[in-house]
């Protein structure tokens, strides 16, 4: 498919400005919060983007309304008249997003049953769902597994319950703020992920009535109601877009002004940020991010859990590492298969050898099982142009990136999948000076 390809003519500082909107972690998430209410609920800031617009198709084949509303990017979404969908409709979504997961709770508090066809997603390391199934069986749901998806049915109304993560995981953290707010009882949800789109997330729900509380040591404690009314929210702005933004500044020796990027978010990126090399400043609208000239500075660096470096920072921060002076080490702990990317780097000229062993300062649960999760990069490199196939959504970026700072011409297979979570991405690559054409019919 020919508009799946984009030709990248690189060596060309990106300059001026773009915006971010809502997190792409959160704007979904909030999406199906929705279905717990029973008055309709508005959400501003929503990017226009492929999760929201597969969720925004679930919701409707569950009976919800969704229109757009009065301020451009608002969403009004009515839940009054929620009922069951066809499983063959449900089905046609399979594969397009992990966001579906997430409707268990909900409807089993709505409807007391529910169908969850197979999931997609970024082919990035284990995700495995059946912790998410484990967790709702907790509450009291019966889970039936079927060659085409999953039923789960509540014989009689979710209990509370206490659960302790093996991992701060994000998406288990939002099946239980999901299920447990209308759950019967007090549920206590330890080891959890505190990301900002978490916090953002149970803002939503306060608003629509729910009782949450939140410890200093990843605890939550959550007491159940009989009833969530709407909800009125703004969502946080992408720190992890605004980001990649600040890498492709960065790689190509540009100057961004990233409108609606917030400084309380992206403090653990801004310090990296900074260590590397790499200028900014904060206003009361956005961030902007400029090369100041001079070398890159090589840095070791981990991945972690929110308040640590993103995982999803990484990849297109690696891509601006190639250009660093010296040694650069990079232990990626929340993903183990994220540094597959960069042999696609290697074959454009960057200098990237993957190792099985932990490099950071701790070791983690990757460390013994076999999986090249540590990276060493050595700088600076010239980078190349070349045929890039894009292997996921932060990979994708990160190749973008990689091309736009390459000396010659790319050709960036799957870029599609770029559309999951960066809005107008081609857009904005345009007003930035990129030089980017889709290939002729």
């Amino acid at each position: 498919m020919t508009d799946d390809v984009l030709i990248v003519h690189g060596g060309t500082p990106l300059e001026g400005e773009i915006r971010v909107r809502g997190a792409k972690n959160l704007v979904p998430k909030a999406m199906v919060a929705a279905l717990l209410g029973h008055e309709p609920s508005r959400l501003r800031n929503v990017p226009d983007i492929r999760d929201v617009k597969v969720v925004r198709g679930l919701l409707q084949l569950h009976g919800v309304t969704v229109r757009a509303g009065e301020e451009e990017g608002e969403l009004v979404l009515d839940p009054t008249y929620v009922e069951s969908a066809n499983v063959a409709d449900i089905d046609a979504h399979a594969g397009s997003s992990r966001i579906p997961i997430l409707f268990c709770g909900p409807l089993l508090h709505r409807l007391g049953h529910a169908f969850i066809p197979g999931l997609g997603g970024c082919d990035i390391g284990g995700r495995p769902v059946d912790f998410h199934f484990d967790v709702l069986r907790q509450f009291g749901a019966v889970i039936e597994k079927h060659p085409q998806g999953t039923v789960l049915n509540a014989p009689q109304r979710l209990r509370g319950c206490k659960i302790e993560l093996p991992y701060p995981s994000v998406g288990a953290t939002e099946q239980v703020l999901l299920t447990a707010v209308l759950a019967e009882g007090v549920t206590e949800l330890r080891n959890a992920a505190i990301e900002p789109e978490i916090v953002d997330l149970i803002c939503v729900l306060q608003k629509m009535g729910a009782i949450i509380s939140m410890g200093t040591d990843r605890t939550i404690l959550i007491t159940g109601v009989d009833r969530l009314g709407g909800y009125n929210h703004r969502a946080i702005p992408d720190r992890l877009e605004a980001a990649s933004w600040a890498c492709a500044a960065l790689a190509t020796q540009g100057d961004i002004y990233v409108r609606g990027a917030r400084q309380l978010e992206m403090m653990t990126f801004l310090n990296t940020f900074r260590k590397v090399g790499g200028a900014f400043s904060v206003d009361d609208e956005g961030i902007r991010f400029w090369h100041p000239g001079g070398e890159l500075k090589a840095i070791a660096l981990e991945t972690d859990v929110h308040p640590g470096f993103q995982t999803d920072w990484q990849q297109p921060l690696v891509v601006a590492l190639t250009q660093a002076s010296g040694l650069s080490i990079v232990h990626e702990t929340v993903y183990e298969s994220r540094l597959g990317f960069t042999s696609a780097l290697n074959q454009m000229g960057a200098h990237i050898q993957l190792y099985r062993e932990c490099l950071g300062g701790t070791p983690c649960r990757f460390g013994q099982r076999n999986f090249l999760h540590s990276a060493v990069v050595s700088g600076p490199s010239k980078l190349q142009g070349a045929e890039l196939v894009i292997p996921d959504l932060r990979g994708g970026f990160s190749y973008l990136i990689a091309a736009l700072a390459a000396q010659g011409t790319s050709q960036v297979h799957g870029i599609d999948l770029i559309n999951r979570g960066y809005e107008n991405f081609m857009d904005k690559l345009r007003a930035l000076g990129a030089q980017i054409e889709l290939p002729a019919a």
